[in-house]
């Protein structure tokens, strides 16, 4: 059985009570996939589920998700390539295309063009369930435009 803040997706940070938008785009960074977390919670937690769902043949994501049995093993064996730097703490980097890792912008873009709609940016919805609906609602916005 889960707790109401955690079936939510509501959890406690140092800025307060947050959750966590983890979304995918595509080469356009149009909205592909969301999942939302607690605010707390690693981002890997979130990009498990969506790798999971994922057919692109390639992944671009920041150092964050640089972790091997999580994010770039898995990708590996379903045939996707992952492009993310590695951490500074790596022992054996191993390389990325650099050049490549440049498209990444278009997430933080997209997520720019999200936080436009303000009951996105301040979670105005109680329920995880009508959060992601408005989030879906501003996606489809965003993609038209």
């Amino acid at each position: 059985m889960f707790k109401k803040k955690t079936r939510e997706a509501i959890g406690r940070s140092s800025g307060g009570l947050s959750t966590k938008i983890h979304a995918t785009v595509d080469a356009l960074g149009n909205p592909v996939n969301f999942y939302l977390t607690q605010g707390q919670c690693s981002d890997l937690e979130g990009a498990e589920v969506l790798i999971s769902e994922l057919t692109a043949p390639m992944v671009l994501a920041d150092k964050a998700y640089d972790a091997d049995a999580r994010m770039i093993t898995p990708l590996k064996a379903a045939g996707g390539t992952a492009v993310i730097p590695s951490k500074k703490n790596r022992k054996q980097p191993p390389d990325h295309d650099k050049y490549l890792y440049r498209e990444r912008h278009l997430v933080e873009t997209f997520f720019c063009k999200l936080k436009q709609f303000r009951a996105i940016a301040t979670r105005y919805d109680k329920s995880a369930r009508n959060f992601l609906a408005a989030i879906h609602l501003a996606a489809s916005v965003v993609w038209l435009a």
